[in-house]
């Protein structure tokens, strides 16, 4: 690739596909009984089963924007060395980032006339940023040009479906996405919501199913109704926040009923994390709306 690509720690990548790709990442910031923390952190692992490990035990969690002062160092770091920057962002739908770097990438574009810095809304989340980030990478790797592969990604973003569901209605009565008596009715009948990021970027519930293995039968089910076609042919993301038997249960579905070859598993980060709860499970692919 002639340029950089810039991403933000809520993609959810795996860190070998960030080396791989030699993504960057903006690490945004939790805080767990009041000490801060960062995941995604370049050279260093991140133990994200610890994270939601902490979430059982009941620790307060709370979450911030990337740092502005290392984002800017970051971006500037790239445009002295010569390379024109893309920054594809977490959805402004849930998080003031991208509205903040994208802020940045304006006063940066105008200090460096010559270098191109282009910020992309993805208005997505979790594995959906992640495999519009994905996308991004096979086209710059195929010759793309920084504006092409900008441009492929604002027509295809509102293709990229993200189909969520929840173990524990608490979590999200916490975050504001539902209301105390939804949260209590729903964990006294075993109710458990199915959802999708809209057009916005906002995480809306979309149907309510009772009992668990409906909920993920209900994911593949979204995907069998609205995938581009050949299904089998695409690269499937699968986030989850510590519940990998449910995520390869539904990797599983996915090949058996569609003949997916390709599913990348990967933890929810905990800024998403911290409002979805222990037990999210998350689907995403290109379909024909999201």
């Amino acid at each position: 690739m002639d340029f950089e690509i810039v991403t933000d720690s809520s993609s959810n990548l795996k860190e070998e596909m960030i080396d791989e790709f030699g993504l960057h990442i903006l690490p945004l910031t939790f805080m767990v009984d009041g000490e801060q923390y960062q995941s995604y952190l370049k050279g260093e692992h991140t133990d994200l089963k610890q994270f939601y490990t902490m979430m059982h035990e009941g620790k307060v969690i709370t979450t911030s924007l990337p740092s502005l002062a290392d984002s800017e160092a970051l971006m500037r770091g790239l445009l002295e060395q010569g390379r024109d920057v893309l920054y594809l962002g977490f959805s402004s739908g849930l998080s003031g980032t991208y509205e903040a770097i994208e802020l940045l990438t304006k006063q940066l574009a105008a200090e460096f006339p010559d270098r191109k810095v282009h910020a992309v809304d993805t208005l997505a989340a979790s594995g959906g940023q992640g495999l519009l980030v994905w996308h991004a990478v096979q086209r710059a790797r195929a010759g793309a040009s920084i504006d092409e592969v900008r441009d492929w990604v604002e027509a295809n973003k509102l293709h990229l479906a993200h189909w969520f569901t929840v173990d524990d209605l608490m979590f999200l009565f916490r975050g504001g996405r539902v209301s105390r008596t939804s949260a209590w009715a729903g964990t006294m009948l075993n109710i458990k919501p199915v959802m999708h990021v809209d057009d916005e970027g906002h995480l809306i519930p979309m149907e309510k199913v009772r009992g668990r293995k409906k909920s993920l039968n209900a994911l593949v089910d979204h995907m069998e109704k609205t995938g581009c076609a050949p299904i089998g042919e695409q690269m499937v993301f699968i986030t989850h926040g510590d519940c990998i038997e449910d995520a390869e249960y539904v990797a599983e579905q996915v090949k058996t009923r569609f003949g997916v070859k390709e599913v990348v598993i990967s933890y929810v980060d905990p800024v998403i994390g911290a409002h979805s709860g222990p037990g999210t499970m998350a689907l995403f692919f290109l379909a024909s709306e999201r």
